[in-house]
């Protein structure tokens, strides 16, 4: 079987574009709901447990009630990886988590006991590891203060426009600032700079994203959090690492940047 995108909602399977979704879902409506997205490398989930945890920590820091947990969603995940034909390839699988339907129109909140929703996709990928251009957005910076800032939401509008200006500065992707200056992340990214003999991440006060692999470099002591200025220094290695791939930058605005020489092996070394 060639590799296929497959979804799966509310006991059906079909193609991404088949399965339907209620019109009053606030995730369609409002952006109101959270999503993992998980590899799936040699046709094996990579990090489920740590992915599974902070869509936990996520449901509870906004007030939604609890997603799947591991052993719901392992006979639907065996399935779907069997049925995108991908049992010896890699993939991205996305979990998604809506707080379920509005009660009107508005942002008004459901009552609480209200069902949430569940649906997942699974599609092909291959893990990227290609050099990048960037720049620092000017239109867009993270809220430092947001608990939004801390969890992978729906609401993605301002990582798309800052995407937009980085292709309309004739870059690959932007980098955005914390509220108060400071690097912060990319758009779907964490970024890392190997600076001499230490691997730099912006602490999560800057508003960046608790990413999965920023965490296992860091429980592992391989890198440290620091205040970081969107200037590069001398001999700077720039990185954007996610669960899908880990990206050395080759510049960023006008400054040209060295690559960085492992980044696939730094990222292969965290599964």
């Amino acid at each position: 079987m060639s590799p296929r995108s497959i979804a799966w909602f509310d006991g059906h399977w079909g193609e991404p574009q088949q399965l339907e979704l209620p019109l009053s879902d606030r995730g369609l409506q409002l952006a109101d709901g959270l999503f993992e997205t998980v590899l799936v490398l040699e046709g094996r989930l990579r990090l489920l447990e740590a992915h599974l945890q902070r869509w936990q920590r996520s449901a509870d820091l906004l007030a939604m009630a609890p997603p799947p947990e591991a052993s719901a969603l392992q006979p639907l995940i065996d399935e779907a990886i069997h049925r995108a034909g991908l049992p010896h390839g890699s993939g991205a699988l996305r979990l998604n988590w809506s707080r379920g339907d509005s009660s009107g129109r508005g942002i008004e909140l459901p009552d609480p006991a209200a069902s949430h929703r569940f649906w997942l996709q699974l599609s092909p990928h291959r893990p990227g590891f290609s050099p990048l251009t960037t720049i620092v957005s000017r239109q867009e910076r993270r809220n430092s203060n947001s608990l939004l800032s801390r969890c992978k939401t729906f609401a993605y509008g301002q990582a798309i426009q800052a995407r937009l200006e980085a292709r309309r500065a004739g870059a690959d992707e932007a980098l955005l600032l914390a509220s108060s200056g400071e690097l912060s992340c990319g758009t779907t990214a964490n970024l890392l700079i190997q600076r001499q003999d230490r691997l730099l991440t912006p602490a999560l006060g800057s508003g960046c994203l608790p990413g999965v692999m920023r965490a296992q470099l860091l429980e592992r002591g391989l890198a440290e959090e620091a205040n970081l200025s969107p200037t590069p220094q001398p001999g700077d290695n720039w990185l954007l690492i996610n669960s899908l791939g880990c990206r050395p930058l080759s510049r960023v605005d006008h400054h040209p940047l060295e690559l960085h020489p492992n980044a696939e092996a730094l990222w292969r070394s965290l599964l």
